[in-house]
């Protein structure tokens, strides 16, 4: 069944989905959530308990498009499967060995100290399966490789992996920071938001609203679909071209910047829906990272996992990997728990 993503319909939309894969419920032994902010609360996997969700809900106005529905469909879960032990797995987790020079900001001391302001970073259990993958098609160990995860869905972002370890990363404290995504800005001048407050009036929860669901592209070209804005500018629709260009220059300089904090570059993956399914988008983020020694690719669709690039003159490889979180949160919580039954 078709879901408007608000909290009051996930029970609905849960069982909606369990009836159309047909799923029994008898064969059901554990319950894997995928979570994406944790906060520094939640480093790793977690045992969902309802002590463990109340402390996962002073951190949902971090992630507000995001933990609010995560929160409710592990209630609907909880409630449709009372017996079997259900796990949280936290896209922020991935990054918390970040060095401190990474999660830092340039901001007062005391913001961090009293505030506990410090950037976060997302998408890590997509950047994890990424990795995996990327050795598995290198034929290298992960532990060897610096790689560059450009995750580009409706939420975009950049991760600079160095030996399997978070390195640094685009998102920040909250999942509106860095590149330009499908309804969120990215990174703008703060400028700005100070501008249209003082100037213009707009309140803090209208200006939420425009940074989260009303910018990014469909805040420039009127969609927030890639594919629709990829056809428009071919048809020659300004604004289409416009927001295209400015999220692929976006998502290069994202990359390049990334690239600073890897001693070596081996590899840059393309993952998520536009990363995965717009060859058109890779080809012109690749274009323009020629300087880095990436070669161009070919505007070709791809099915599959696959090195788009074989490194020739030997720069680093350009792969497209579809992204299977669903796969590191399933690890998760077998691991999890068979430590626990272990006694681990």
């Amino acid at each position: 069944m078709p879901w408007d993503g608000e909290p009051s319909g996930a029970a609905a939309a849960l069982d909606a989905v369990l009836a159309a894969a047909a799923v029994d419920a008898r064969a059901i032994g554990a319950v894997g959530h995928r979570v994406v902010h944790g906060g520094t609360a939640f480093t790793a996997p977690a045992r969902v308990s309802d002590e463990m969700l109340g402390r996962l809900a002073a951190v949902r106005s971090l992630a507000p498009l995001h933990n609010a529905l995560a929160e409710a469909v592990i209630a609907a879960a909880r409630a449709r499967f009372p017996i079997v032990p259900h796990v949280a797995s936290f896209d922020t987790a991935f990054h918390a060995a970040l060095p401190p020079a990474a999660w830092r900001y340039p901001l007062p001391w005391s913001w961090y100290e009293d505030w506990g302001v410090r950037r976060f970073g997302f998408h890590g259990l997509s950047v994890q399966w990424a990795v995996r993958r990327a050795a598995e098609l290198l034929r290298r160990r992960a532990a060897d490789l610096g790689v560059v995860v450009a995750h580009l869905g409706s939420g975009c972002s950049v991760t600079a992996v160095w030996r399997g370890s978070s390195a640094d990363t685009s998102m920040g404290m909250t999942p509106l920071e860095g590149l330009m995504m499908a309804t969120r800005s990215g990174s703008v001048d703060p400028g700005i938001l100070l501008a249209v407050q003082q100037r213009h009036g707009i309140s803090a929860a209208d200006l939420e609203h425009v940074l989260e669901r009303g910018s990014g592209l469909l805040g420039v070209a009127g969609t927030a679909d890639m594919r629709d804005v990829l056809e428009r500018s071919g048809q020659g629709d300004e604004r289409a071209r416009l927001a295209l260009e400015l999220f692929v220059r976006r998502v290069a300089a994202g990359i390049a910047a990334a690239t600073t904090a890897l001693p070596r570059l081996d590899a840059v993956v393309f993952t998520g829906g536009i990363g995965e399914g717009s060859a058109a988008v890779r080809a012109s983020v690749c274009a323009r990272l020629a300087t880095l020694g990436i070669a161009r690719v070919e505007a070709r669709d791809v099915a599959i996992d696959a090195v788009l690039d074989g490194r020739r003159g030997g720069g680093p490889a350009v792969l497209r990997i579809e992204a299977r979180e669903d796969l590191v949160v399933a690890g998760e919580v077998r691991a999890l728990l068979r430590a626990a039954s272990s006694g681990g």
